[in-house]
């Protein structure tokens, strides 16, 4: 075992096996993934390097010092998130709760809202996610990119987040809401 592999993280040391379909492009510190769900790009710093060989990618250090070191986790993942969006995709779930609450889809980059505001929420998608609004008000988002969708689930959840007495808001579907005890007048 060289000194590098031995200073480097377990999780950047890890190589990601490239599934049937997936293309990656290494152009310096630029890595383009291409799959059949869509083409994700992205830079990374002179502290490390990207390989690609015998269908497998991953990350090396080129230099052992702590700013390196410390990326070389972070960056593994997010190379993997990028083969993984562009082979499989992501998909995030939101439910709508409560009494005039409401969505619908306004085109394909639209969702308009009413949350029992004086006015309604109108939001654009960013590119690259695709939304659907089902009958019970629940969203499903989709897209190739891992940080781009949770960025629009979080937005969307901001909009009118769960409060804990009714439960009413915008939730993600596996989330639990702690209820609380309303008060209660003694006689």
């Amino acid at each position: 075992m060289t000194t590098e592999e031995f200073k480097q993280s377990r999780i950047g040391k890890a190589p990601i096996a490239l599934p049937q379909g997936v293309d990656v492009t290494v152009s310096g510190n630029t890595v383009t993934v291409k799959g059949p769900k869509g083409t994700l790009k992205h830079d990374f710093k002179d502290c490390v390097e990207v390989y690609n060989k015998d269908g497998h990618v991953g990350i090396t250090l080129k230099q052992l010092d702590t700013e390196g070191r410390a990326l070389s986790g972070l960056y593994r993942s997010i190379l993997h998130n990028m083969v993984v969006g562009v082979s499989q995709g992501y998909e995030k779930k939101l439910e709508i709760i409560g009494t005039g609450y409401k969505a619908e889809m306004r085109g394909t980059t639209e969702i308009l809202f009413n949350l029992g505001y004086s006015h309604p929420i109108v939001y654009e998608l960013p590119d690259g996610v695709t939304a659907e609004v089902s009958k019970d008000f629940k969203i499903t988002l989709r897209s190739a990119d891992k940080e781009v969708i949770g960025q629009s689930a979080a937005v969307i959840r901001s909009f009118r987040k769960p409060e804990p007495y009714k439960g009413k808001g915008i939730k993600y579907v596996d989330e639990v809401i702690q209820r609380k005890a309303g008060k209660t007048s003694s006689k």
